[in-house]
């Protein structure tokens, strides 16, 4: 018996009669269709990247290519590949293989790639006329400054601060963020066309709008208020706080004299950051914490990384009260729940200077003023799923509304806001493009895949750490890069390994060259599932026939 193709099909030995009940034909019940699934990845990149796109040219070597993908969602790749406590890498379904994909560090190989090869970003509308004023330059104001300038739009940054960056530049320090990295992804977004007013406080939008002809604004007002807490004593001068601390250090003001040593009060990243400032600047820092260190909300490699520094960490302690010997500290112990009691007992660490890292708020009074705008009991602003606030053309996003307070999320916010801006200045409506069903674990043919470790980066030496301000985390090579890029599954997504084509007992799949995939002749399928069986990356879906 054979088909049209003059093939022997492969199910001559199945129960011809039970084949016969098919409505659809003596042989197929359902078909193999080929489908595009979300990758974990690009599912959990709160800047919306197209993470398994670019990391495809990267592994071709197409360099150049995968930078672009890349800035077609977030600006600010080479900062991104350091400040970003990478997501992504925690859903990566390679991580159930072996290890995830180090996609941080393929995305600061090829930020820090742009940067020397200096690349320049692309507009991809022409001038729309129209003009968009966008207050802060934090890494929000940046990301909706430069897709908004890709979309043909005029945009102005007024930043309050003598520099740009925001909390990248004032609340990281340069031994995680060099500070030529901030300053050359800033300077390719003015390169576009992007005017930025620095120095330039404002207090109130709408008379701003109106004498400089502006069809929109953008508020992205980092958190640059320190949260303080009455701690009884007599010398106030001793203490300081996290965001004045850390912002001394990168203006160039002198900052408080710590002395010998410095207590630092908060269990944040911020207060990591403190600690390790001060180990650099000569002092003996101790961290104050006052609950466990698995309760901790910085990163475990923050605190690994402090901790191999010499930086002391004091968990579930609690500051009372200084006096000229030192600072009163009490035990605090962890109830039933989970939540820090105190105990009772105390003890005296004897410190010359205290830094409270206890976390920020954000200065909302420039919208107070603004009819119909109000903010929730955690003092930020309350916008819509278009990140507009209840002002006609003002919008919102990064540390003034609800939301994680991290550098990736509030580029993603900038993205956002400028899709429906762009949207409000042409007079229609964003909306977002549908999403494909999740490629989870189980719908990948892992068979295929052998082990291939994940390529760590090299960290600086924690004796050379104390006495520089030197990067400690350096970057992959080209090699590396290139090997690291090669490691993703590519989960949900054709990537025209030829399976399905060769694993075909029937012929019934048509190759359509380099970059078209596949498709399918019904006419000769007969619906056995192999080719979905062995796809390596789950891309084929067997459907039920119609009846």
């Amino acid at each position: 018996m054979s088909n049209e193709s003059g093939k022997i099909p492969f199910a001559v030995t199945l129960d011809v009669g039970s084949s016969l009940l098919n409505k659809t034909g003596s042989w197929r019940s359902e078909r193999p269709v080929y489908v595009d699934r979300l990758p974990p990845c690009n599912q959990a990149c709160p800047a919306g990247e197209d993470i398994q796109g670019w990391l495809f040219h990267a592994e071709e070597g197409d360099y150049r290519a995968a930078w672009e993908s890349l800035v077609a969602n977030n600006p600010l790749p080479a900062i991104m590949g350091r400040a970003c406590y990478h997501p992504c890498q925690d859903a990566c379904n390679r991580a159930q293989l072996d290890q995830a994909v180090n996609i941080h560090a393929v995305e600061r190989f090829l930020g820090d790639l742009a940067l020397r090869e200096k690349w320049p970003a692309k507009i991809a509308n022409p001038p729309s006329g129209k003009r968009v004023l966008v207050i802060g330059a934090g890494p929000s104001g940046l990301s909706a400054a430069y897709h908004l300038a890709r979309l043909g739009h005029g945009v102005e940054i007024h930043e309050a601060g003598p520099l740009p960056g925001g909390m990248m530049r004032f609340g990281i320090p340069r031994y995680r963020l060099p500070r030529e990295v901030v300053d050359g992804e800033v300077q390719r977004i003015l390169d576009m066309g992007v005017t930025l007013r620095l120095n330039s406080r404002i207090d109130d939008i709408p008379p701003i709008l109106a004498s400089n002809g502006f069809d929109a604004c953008f508020v992205a007002i980092g958190a640059h208020i320190a949260k303080r807490v009455d701690i009884p004593g007599p010398d106030a001068a001793r203490i300081v706080d996290a965001v004045s601390f850390l912002r001394d250090m990168e203006t160039g003001d002198a900052p408080l004299q710590l002395g010998r040593r410095v207590l630092v009060y908060g269990g944040g990243n911020t207060a990591v950051d403190v600690a390790r400032t001060a180990k650099r600047l000569g002092a003996e820092p101790v961290i104050v914490y006052r609950r466990s260190r698995t309760q901790m909300p910085a990163h475990d490699f923050e605190i690994d990384e402090a901790l191999e520094e010499g930086v002391v960490v004091n968990w579930l302690r609690t500051i009372t009260e200084f006096d000229e010997h030192g600072f009163k500290i009490e035990k605090m112990t962890l109830d039933e729940n989970g939540w820090p009691q105190p105990t009772g007992e105390y003890e005296t660490i004897e410190a010359d200077s205290l830094v409270l890292a206890l976390g920020q708020n954000v200065d909302q009074s420039i919208l107070t003023n603004l009819p119909g705008v109000s903010l929730n009991k955690d003092g930020v602003v309350e916008v819509g799923a278009d990140m507009a606030t209840a002002f006609e053309g003002v919008f919102a996003g990064g540390d003034m509304v609800p939301a994680e307070r991290t550098v990736t999320v509030a580029v993603g916010h900038g993205k956002k806001a400028a899709r429906n801006i762009d949207a409000y200045l042409r007079g229609g409506t964003y909306q977002p493009p549908p999403k494909p069903d999740l490629a989870n674990f189980e719908t990948l043919n892992t068979w295929y895949y052998t082990d291939a470790a994940q390529k760590v980066q090299p960290v600086l030496d924690a004796a050379r750490r104390l006495t520089t301000f030197d990067e400690v985390r350096t970057g992959l090579d080209a090699d590396n890069a290139l090997f690291e890029a090669r490691r993703c599954l590519s989960c949900g997504n054709c990537f025209e390994c030829d399976n399905c084509y060769g694993i075909c007992p029937d012929n019934a799949i048509t190759k359509l060259g380099p970059g078209k995939r596949f498709e399918f002749k019904y006419d000769y399928c007969k619906g056995c599932g192999m080719c979905a069986t062995e796809c390596p990356c789950g891309a084929i879906l067997m459907t039920p026939e119609a009846t």
